[in-house]
């Protein structure tokens, strides 16, 4: 903004100019356990969950000051993470000390330390923008120093943080309803789940039919397809090669492991426990051929193409070498394509089913499983309802191996999930039920983002309008900030004269402040 467009005695400066001092933390050495056995809070940026905190997960020591790189910060002091989570800001409301990932920011006489706690929130994704590193990502101080501030008088500051604080607090209560709202629905979407798969929500069809073919009837017939289909294969192969089978080939059919029933409650009437294993006529790992927007192979579906069960054709990559893959290879109805790794437990065993033929040739990421069960059944609805229930996250969460901060579900531990199976007419009635329910339930969550999308461009909006002058109105009584300005020069002036006691420099030290000219 050009000083002439500036709103009355505002003015053009940077952060620089309104800072007397940044002051830095360290870590002081856990091989001294007397260190970490204060009542002094410690701060660091996993403690920057709200705007003005109490307290932090860890305390220090007096020693721990005196003998480490961090220091002792007052209360009310503005915080600001320089180090991995860039931009984010708080204004502890008592003395703290904190680690090197955070600057603690000093102003000049007559800066309002909650404006500046606001205005950096508001232009956090700034700060972020000018953060640099390969694998943490930092802003250097003078990057901050030289971060533009429209600055208004000291009167209007406090003004603008009291309306501020007036809306803003009326849009929090609103996102924290929006939010809560959002959990209920979710403990709902996992109610219906868990009555779906557990026999609840059929418990009145059950009195009045009788399935032809119960649970375990299906399960015999799936087994026995599954086998059928083997033999098949086998025989194709022996065919393709010229070859007579060899004496008691059917022999070599690979058996599929049967479910662990132990602890496992008791079913309903006509239903069965099956593995996993025992219901799929094939499964496999997807390709590791590396993919791109712009390739123009065959498309890899990812992780963000399995989303609530449904798989979403949007956000594709494609090949980047021909995958030589047989039709049978690709994703097809009767298919569900699962999450296997992911640096996110509540990712893993994600799952989507395919239920209808897919636009061309779809084949999916090393990342992801596919379970193919018998086309012809509700089979792979039903799995996929089973892995998205609270039973299914359950037993996926306990069995999912962790390894340098990835969890990780195996295809073989995947099939010995156990199942429990009802006829295939009362799975069909139990789909129908829970997809009408769920899809009201989708229908909510859709609102309720677009109702948070709509509140975050609203504080958006109210904060634009504070820092630019347009949230209240001038008051020509108030003291211009170019006075302002002007005495924290002054300020800095003087405290560059007096001598300073310096601590001895250690590990993680904030670099000196230098007064911008």
């Amino acid at each position: 903004m050009r000083e002439i467009d500036l709103p009355q005695g505002w003015v053009t400066t940077t952060v620089g100019h309104v800072l007397l001092n940044v002051v830095g933390g360290g870590t002081p050495s856990r091989n001294v356990p007397a260190y970490f056995n204060g009542d002094i809070p410690w701060f660091t940026v996993k403690d920057m969950k709200s705007l003005r905190p109490r307290d932090a997960q860890e305390h220090i020591s007096a020693a721990a000051i005196a003998e480490s790189a961090t220091n002792l910060i007052p209360a009310n002091t503005l915080i600001v993470a320089t180090r991995i989570a860039l931009g984010r800001a708080m204004r502890p409301l008592v003395p703290c000390a904190i680690n090197q990932d955070l600057k603690a920011l000093f102003f000049g006489d007559g800066i309002n330390s909650d404006y500046m706690l606001l205005w950096v929130g508001a232009n956090e994704r700034k700060i972020q923008d000018l953060g640099s590193g390969t694998t943490v990502s930092g802003i250097r101080l003078e990057a901050l120093h030289g971060l533009p501030l429209l600055l208004p008088p000291a009167a209007e500051q406090t003004r603008i943080v009291g309306k501020l604080e007036e809306l803003l607090s009326d849009l929090d209560a609103g996102v924290a309803e929006l939010k809560a709202a959002q959990r209920k629905l979710a403990q709902y979407r996992q109610s219906l789940l868990k009555a779906g798969v557990e026999g609840a929500l059929t418990a009145g069809w059950r009195t009045r039919r009788t399935p032809a073919e119960s649970g375990a009837q299906l399960l015999e017939r799936i087994l026995t397809e599954r086998r059928a289909r083997w033999q098949a294969r086998q025989q194709a192969k022996f065919a393709e090669q010229g070859k007579t089978p060899p004496k008691d080939w059917q022999a070599k059919y690979p058996e599929p492991v049967a479910p662990d029933t132990t602890g496992l409650p008791e079913l309903p009437l006509g239903w069965v426990w099956a593995s996993l294993d025992q219901l799929a006529l094939d499964s496999s790992y997807g390709t590791s051929v590396k993919c791109s927007y712009e390739s123009q192979g065959a498309s890899v579906l990812r992780i963000p193409n399995v989303i609530a069960r449904k798989l979403v054709l949007d956000d594709l990559k494609f090949a980047s070498q021909p995958l030589n893959l047989e039709k049978s290879e690709y994703l097809a109805p009767g298919d569900i394509l699962i999450v296997r790794t992911n640096g996110s437990i509540s990712l893993v065993g994600r799952a989507a089913e395919v239920t209808d033929p897919l636009p061309g040739g779809f084949y999916f990421a090393s990342y992801l499983l596919r379970v193919r069960c018998l086309e012809t059944s509700v089979v792979h609805r039903w799995v996929s309802a089973l892995l998205a229930s609270s039973q299914g996250r359950s037993w996926i969460e306990s069995r999912a191996a962790s390894s340098a901060g990835q969890h990780n579900l195996s295809l073989s531990t995947l099939l010995t999930i156990p199942v429990p199976l009802p006829p295939a007419t009362e799975q069909a009635e139990a789909l129908n039920a829970l997809e009408a329910a769920l899809l009201s339930v989708s229908e909510q969550e859709r609102f309720l983002d677009k109702s948070l999308q709509q509140s975050t461009a609203q504080r958006k909006n109210i904060l634009q309008a504070a820092f630019c002058g347009q949230l209240v109105p001038q008051d020509p009584a108030d003291e211009p900030a170019s006075a302002l300005l002007a005495r924290i020069r002054a300020e800095r002036a003087a405290q560059g004269k007096a001598p300073k006691a310096r601590k001895p420099r250690a590990a993680h030290d904030a670099p000196d402040f230098k007064a911008p000219a």
